[in-house]
Parts: C-alpha cells; sequence; structure tokens
C-alpha cells in the first residue's frame, strides 16, 4: 500500500496526495453531485414524456450550462464509487478496520449500498432504454422477496400501465429519500472520529473539480433511445460502478443473486471479527496525577476520552475517563499530559494518563539507556513510529533509536530532556508522513507542540537548530537514510555559541 501512495506522492506531492484524503474526497464529491443535481432537477420533468425529453433538451439545447452539469453529475457520482473502494482498500490493507477501529468499518458498508442505490435510482430517472431495462431487472429482483402483495414487474408490462405518479416517486426517492438517509449514515460513520476531515485541501478540490469539468466537456453524459415498454432493448451501455449487478439477471436466478448481495454485504460487515485483532490495553487514569487540564480530551483522535466532574477531596474540578470501547491504545494522550515529563524526580514516573504496555516510565528509562550507549564523536537520538519506516538498521554506537506506538506519544519535554543530559547532539523526529499518521492526528500535535502551537509546548530554551523532523514512510527508507545522514554531517560542523552554552548550564543548575 506505501509503494501505490508513493506513486500518487510522486505524481501529486505529498501535500496533495488523494490517497490521504479518500474519505474526504469523497464527502467532497457528495457535495458536487448534490449541487450539480439539484441543477438539473430543476430542469427535469418528472413525468412518463417529459423525463427523457427534458434531459435531452439540456444536453443539446444547454450544453453550456445544463449538459456540463448533467454530465458533472454523473461523473462525480462515478467518482464517488470509485473513492469508497479505494477508502475501504486503504483501511483494509493498512489494517484500521479492526479492532475498536470496527465501529467506522461496520457503519461503512450501509453507507456503500445506499450510494449505489442512489445511483441506480438516479438512472430510472433518465427514461431511456438502460433505465427500462433497470427498472424491469429491478422489480423482478424485489418481485422474488416475500414483500409485495403485487409484483412490481405489472408496472412494466406495457406503456399503458406507466404514469406520472411513478417519475414522481422515484424523484422523490432519489431526491428526497436516499439522501436523508446517507447524511445520517455518514454522520454515524464518523460518529467516534474526532476532527475528522471532511474536507480536501485546497488544491485537490479545485484540481477533481477541474478534471470532473473537463471530463464532462470531452466526454459528455448522453441517453440511450427514449424507453418504449412495448419493445425490448437490443442494447444498452451499463454503467459498471452502479449496474455490475444487473448483467447477472440475464444467466442467474434471483435466488442466487440476492444470496451474491447478502452474503458479501455480510462477509463484509463481519471482517472486522474474522481473526479478531489483540487489542493493547488501553489508557489508564491516574487521578491523583491528574489536574482537569482537558488537553487529554482535546487531543484523543478517536474521543475515547471524557472530562468528568472529580468526586474526591483534590483541588482540581474535573478528571478524565477512559472509554475503553473507543481506545485505540495509540497513547497519543499521555504525550499530551503535562504530568509526562521526565525532569520529574520520582520514580517511577507516574503521570495523569498513560498507557500500560507502553509507559512514560518506560519511555525515560529507555531514553537514558540508549543515550548511555552512544559514543561516537557526534551523537544523536531518533524517535520514530512502529507504523511508518523501520528505524532498527540506524541504530548504531552513534545513534540511538527509539520507536513509539505513534511519535504524538512523546512528550515535547523528552526532546529537551534529550539534550540537556550532555550525551546527544540533536534530537532526529521521523514517523508517518504528514496526513497520513496511522492514528489520524499523532504527527501533527507532536510537531505544533514542537513549534509551541499546542501544550504541552516544547520550552523556548530549547536550540531548536539541534532538532530536525524528517516524516518517511516505509517506501521512504533510502530517503529516510539520507535525511539522517545529512543531519549529522549539520551536526558535526554545528556548534552552540559560548553564551547559549552557559545559560543552558545555569538554568541546569538552578533546577
Amino acid at each position: 500500500m506505501s509503494t501505490i501512495e508513493g506513486w500518487f506522492g510522486r505524481a501529486f506531492g505529498k501535500e496533495l496526495n488523494p490517497m490521504y484524503y479518500l474519505g474526504a474526497l469523497t464527502v467532497y464529491l457528495f457535495y458536487i453531485v448534490l449541487v450539480s443535481g439539484i441543477y438539473v432537477f430543476v430542469l427535469y420533468e418528472s413525468s412518463i414524456f417529459g423525463a427523457w425529453s427534458s434531459l435531452e433538451y439540456m444536453s443539446n439545447e444547454l450544453r453550456w450550462s445544463a449538459g456540463i452539469m448533467r454530465s458533472l453529475h454523473r461523473y462525480a457520482s462515478d467518482a464517488a464509487i470509485i473513492t469508497i473502494f479505494a477508502h475501504m482498500f486503504r483501511e483494509f490493507m493498512r489494517d484500521r478496520f479492526r479492532g475498536v477501529r470496527w465501529y467506522s468499518w461496520f457503519t461503512g458498508i450501509p453507507v456503500l449500498w445506499m450510494t449505489a442505490l442512489l445511483g441506480i435510482s438516479g438512472y430510472w430517472l433518465v427514461w431511456d432504454t438502460m433505465a427500462q431495462y433497470i427498472a424491469i431487472a429491478s422489480s423482478e429482483m424485489m418481485d422474488w422477496l416475500p414483500i409485495f402483495t403485487e409484483p412490481m414487474a405489472r408496472n412494466f408490462l406495457t406503456s399503458e400501465d406507466m404514469n406520472d405518479r411513478f417519475f414522481t416517486l422515484i424523484a422523490f426517492i432519489h431526491v428526497i429519500g436516499i439522501p436523508i438517509f446517507l447524511v445520517f449514515g455518514v454522520w454515524i460513520h464518523l460518529f467516534r472520529i474526532s476532527r475528522s476531515t471532511i474536507n480536501p485541501p485546497r488544491g485537490l478540490a479545485i484540481g477533481t473539480l477541474l478534471a470532473l469539468v473537463v471530463l464532462s466537456i470531452v466526454y459528455p453524459a448522453v441517453s440511450h433511445e427514449q424507453a418504449n415498454l412495448d419493445t425490448i432493448p437490443a442494447s444498452v451501455n451499463l454503467d459498471w460502478f452502479y449496474l455490475n449487478i444487473f448483467p447477472l439477471a440475464d444467466s442467474w436466478s434471483m435466488g442466487a443473486i440476492w444470496a451474491l448481495v447478502w452474503g458479501v454485504s455480510v462477509f463484509l460487515m463481519i471482517l472486522p471479527w474474522f481473526p479478531i485483532k489483540k487489542q493493547p490495553p488501553v489508557a489508564v487514569v491516574f487521578p491523583e496525577e491528574c489536574n482537569g487540564c482537558g488537553q487529554c480530551e482535546d487531543d484523543c483522535p478517536y474521543s475515547a476520552i471524557e472530562m468528568v466532574k472529580r468526586e474526591d477531596d483534590s483541588p482540581y474540578d474535573e478528571v478524565a475517563v477512559v472509554q475503553a470501547d473507543h481506545c485505540v491504545s495509540c497513547g497519543i494522550c499521555a504525550g499530551s499530559c503535562p504530568s509526562s515529563t521526565p525532569f520529574r524526580k520520582m520514580d517511577p514516573l507516574v503521570t495523569g494518563i498513560d498507557m500500560p504496555d507502553d509507559s512514560i516510565h518506560a519511555l525515560r528509562n529507555d531514553t537514558n539507556t540508549v543515550l548511555e550507549n552512544l559514543s561516537e564523536d557526534t551523537r544523536m537520538i531518533v524517535y520514530g513510529c512502529a507504523h511508518a519506516a523501520n528505524l532498527d538498521q540506524y541504530n548504531n554506537s552513534g545513534t540511538a533509536v527509539i520507536t513509539l506506538p505513534c511519535t504524538g506519544m512523546l512528550p515535547a519535554s523528552f526532546i529537551d530532556y534529550s539534550l540537556r543530559r550532555g550525551n546527544v547532539d540533536g534530537v532526529f523526529i521521523t514517523g508517518c508522513v504528514d496526513n497520513n499518521c496511522h492514528f489520524r492526528h499523532g504527527n501533527n500535535w507532536l510537531d505544533e507542540r514542537i513549534d509551541h502551537e499546542r501544550k504541552p509546548a516544547l520550552r523556548s530554551r530549547v536550540d531548536r537548530n539541534r532538532v530536525h523532523i524528517f516524516r518517511a514512510e516505509t517506501s521512504d527508507q533510502k530517503k529516510l537514510g539520507g535525511a539522517l545522514d545529512e543531519f549529522r554531517s549539520y551536526l558535526e560542523g554545528y556548534k552552540p555559541d559560548t553564551v547559549e552554552k552557559e545559560e543552558t548550564k545555569e538554568v541546569e543548575n538552578h533546577d
């Protein structure tokens, strides 16, 4: 998966890599579908004789206004299917659908089927020979289910069986009914996600819109011949994004088709539990060390932390509470806790909120151990992420390596701590690339702490020239090696001025 993302990164740049915004692109495409659909519906005539004619009028007589909007509506709908499946595939390949993350995957499947139904109902409204084929095949599929007293297929036997109320009903389903359920479906899908990204970067949004407009001009969407229930369509050009199931009706039984539809749906929905993912222990709150600042709640990417009123005799009003069924064990909350500082003298180091298997106390011990083992003239410590480029090969007598579940777990104070111990010349931060954190926001939060834009921030006294950030995915292994060598060469020639050294010494003596 990283290789594919790397291809798109080289083509679009990491800032506008569409693979990082597949969910947001889907929502954006829904916006385009909504706006273009409303535009087309204003000129659309929902009647048996006016449906096809009104769309032909838009495509031929109003090509540069309504015609383009009709094509834009069609191609944006197709693109939404592509981004949905690409989003699902990416989450599956990166193992972001099991464990606690089952909820987003599970609730995403109904969104997929509602999108499919929305597209199919849209093709009915064209009322050309393809719509006729879809209507008959759909009614035969529905008649197989024991839910109607009268067969639906009877409505499509002859032209006299049709009336304008059919188009009013389909228009209501397509324009109002399904979209309402789709909006709620997307809301439920994102319910557990904090600060969900629903808008792609401006450059990517503009580029997507321009590409769809160009496609609409070069290959405008057109209708087949007008539907005629007194004849059988000889051939139709299906939209395989939405109508891929219908050709099976020519050779399969309706029972087999429904078995396929329900089988695929059930398989996708139970996939997060086959096999069950072993979940690391969730975050633990230590009330005696929690000052109720709420930073962990604000930083949690999955709304797993809630601040509640304290009932003890603490001077603080609130305390953090972890919702275990939401926690993904990323450790970002530990990195955001102001008590997670290695400068505290207590042993063991207990923080307001921490991870049982990857505690801040263990991180301080690991930092001390790896720093003591450095022996080269130029030394640096590297903090990285277990879900990004592998760091094991860079661990040597001149480079100390510590891998975290997420770099968002690293308190900024550890950078200060490493530099002030005197056995390291620089701190190198790596991990997931921007906008592609395995836990959504961890790398962003750490960057903001270092840049004094987020609490707990890196102290101003730290020499920022001795801190370097280079994000690297697994496909960026060679680039990471080059960045480490370049930073080492920089440190070899970098000499802090005497005043700065004296100020640092005074601060250390004061502490």
